[in-house]
């Protein structure tokens, strides 16, 4: 219950689904959580009490993360209140599916700005607080980037995008003993895609080895791994968490 002991952690987009999930999880191991929100501060706050009436420390900060300005001042804040930084979960972004012919040069931007763009502002400002000894990033990826379906040219192409930075900064920060790692889950049942009792439910667990919808804390025990100093001598790496999803 304790292998992030006295390390701090920024948890983007962690008033609900995977990232809640992943914000109560790494508490539960010790770690001090800075739980990041946009707009569902009703959300956030929730997340944060469930982990002080646990014993763990936590607090909620708003932040556009495809904004710099906004990313700067959640990095100071977190700093002021935790001290340097060990951990980065980049878990926020938006998804949106649809055929070819109606993507539009609006949708492309929002899906990049807030799944490609807001990965590198978050790790430029997280690089001037981490620890010295080394730190661990991890981004929430998806599947897709690496199994892509119909009608997510878009969102696809974002989380390919993800991996390419997850790998390429693993080379770049490896030196500075920073490693950084992608999660790629699979059709997960959150309150923003609720897929129980659908077609897409009976679609899934047919093309799941496992036969099941995946569930956030499939996604936060490898997040724990990937933050701890258990996985130490890995980086670089995209780990689908799919349970066999094809």
């Amino acid at each position: 219950m304790n292998k992030l002991k006295d390390k701090t952690a920024i948890v983007t987009g962690a008033s609900k689904g995977i990232g809640a999930e992943i914000a109560k999880a790494i508490a539960k191991e010790g770690a001090k959580v800075i739980v990041n929100y946009f707009s569902d501060h009703n959300g956030a706050e929730p997340v944060v009490k469930t982990i002080t009436k646990n014993g763990g420390t936590a607090i909620a900060i708003k932040a556009n993360i495809t904004k710099s300005e906004d990313v700067k001042n959640l990095f100071e804040q977190s700093n002021k209140a935790f001290g340097n930084l060990d951990i980065l979960i980049n878990n926020a972004g938006v998804y949106n599916f649809a055929p070819i012919e109606v993507v539009t040069e609006k949708e492309f931007y929002h899906q990049f700005s807030n799944n490609v763009l807001s990965t590198i502002i978050c790790i430029q400002e997280a690089l001037k607080i981490f620890n010295k000894d080394g730190a661990s990033i991890i981004n929430i990826s998806s599947i897709a980037s690496v199994k892509p379906t119909p009608m997510s040219v878009v969102y696809s192409a974002s989380k390919s995008a993800v991996d390419s930075i997850t790998q390429t900064l693993s080379k770049e920060l490896g030196a500075k003993n920073i490693r950084v790692n992608s999660i790629l889950p699979g059709p997960t049942q959150t309150e923003g895609n609720q897929i129980a009792g659908t077609e897409i439910e009976n679609f899934v667990v047919a093309n799941t080895a496992l036969g099941r919808i995946g569930q956030p804390k499939d996604i936060s025990e490898l997040a724990i791994f990937l933050a701890s100093n258990d996985s130490s001598w890995i980086t670089g790496q995209k780990i689908g968490v799919s349970g066999g999803f094809e």
